[in-house]
């Protein structure tokens, strides 16, 4: 059912323009767990790569994605696809988005995606897979947020682009998007009690609120993904299930705030 005129949606965009920083496994498993509260919740793939969508189906055999959507060849609608779980839906991607960001003149840059979500009403909750570039996906994604997370790992190269995606973020919300805040960095992929953590930690922080929650280096979110599952799912008894369920708590928690 459509949301109440006095609800309010939350659309996340889980964002970073480093690739290998745990972003399309935090944006799958962010969006199984808030599903999990009840509420009606989409997952939006607007990477051309199309990892979160092969979660799920496979890309090729889709009618529609969101290529067909940002180009205004179909609407939102017409291109969600629900899950194995209950209230979990998608907007798939596929391969031939990449010919969007060669010739961008055909999106409606940077509200397109803004412009279809708004035709959503039943989603509480919209979580946005982001590609590992400041592309126009990325824009339009941010454009149409309310929030973002940026997934970094605790090492140097994860920093050294964090700068551009706070001007990226900060311009936006100045000139497009004053609705839009950052919820804070995770950090995945930890290695417990080594220098690095503790030398890059505190430099992350002079650029975004750090979470306290953690995602841990394991083998259980590889597994995950070749079973097709949510990490929670595959099993809710590793130590990277339980982190984020976590972090998904305290992500509710934020958004309270």
């Amino acid at each position: 059912m459509p949301l109440k005129s006095n609800s309010k949606r939350y659309t996340i965009s889980v964002a970073n323009q480093k690739g290998g920083e745990g972003k399309t496994t935090t944006a799958i498993n962010l969006a199984y767990e808030l599903s999990k509260t009840g509420k009606q919740t989409l997952l939006v793939d607007t990477d051309p790569q199309a990892n979160s969508t092969g979660l799920f189906v496979n890309p090729e055999t889709l009618e529609h994605s969101v290529y067909d959507v940002l180009s205004k060849k179909a609407s939102g609608k017409t291109a969600i696809i629900q899950t194995k779980y209950k209230k979990l839906s998608l907007l798939p991607s596929s391969i031939n988005l990449a010919e969007l960001e060669v010739n961008a003149v055909n999106v409606d840059a940077p509200y397109a995606l803004r412009d279809a979500l708004s035709q959503l009403k039943e989603f509480h909750y919209v979580v946005i897979d982001c590609p590992p570039s400041l592309s126009i996906f990325t824009i339009n994604a941010l454009v149409a947020s309310t929030h973002v997370i940026i997934p970094a790992q605790a090492e140097k190269f994860s920093v050294d682009g964090m700068n551009g995606l706070r001007s990226t973020i900060d311009s936006i919300k100045r000139r497009i998007n004053p609705n839009i805040n950052v919820l804070g960095a995770l950090i995945t992929r930890l290695k417990p009690k080594t220098i690095l953590n503790k030398t890059i930690l505190p430099v992350i922080s002079e650029f975004f609120h750090v979470f306290k929650s953690t995602i841990s280096e394991g083998v259980a979110v590889g597994e995950s993904h070749l079973a097709k599952k949510a990490v929670h799912d595959y099993d809710p008894n590793t130590r990277q299930a339980k982190e984020y369920v976590k972090f998904v708590k305290e992500v509710l928690n934020e958004l309270k705030k």
